[in-house]
């Protein structure tokens, strides 16, 4: 697995606190998935893997979708400083 280093969007201050909040969490989630991402480029068929992925992007997916209905703001600052593309609603 190729490691690349990863540049932190909420500051160390921020870690520490709110290690809990919605934004803390969509972070850790896109880092895993980042990884997982570089790792399938390399083993295509670790199905395993790929399933790990997608159980991932669904949590994230969940966080998302709960924080543009609570706060419409933070979660257009939060895909934007994370570079996600919004969500499709139904």
């Amino acid at each position: 697995m190729v490691k690349t280093p990863l540049i932190s969007v909420i500051s160390q201050e921020e870690k520490e606190k709110n290690r809990g909040s919605v934004e803390f969490q969509v972070l850790c989630f896109t880092k895993k998935i980042d990884q997982i991402s570089s790792h399938l480029k390399l083993h295509r068929k670790d199905y395993l893997s790929q399933r790990g992925l997608h159980k991932i992007l669904g949590k994230r997916q969940r966080l998302l979708s709960y924080l543009s209905k609570k706060n419409r703001v933070r979660y257009k600052e939060l895909i934007n400083r994370l570079n996600i593309r919004e969500s499709k609603t139904r």
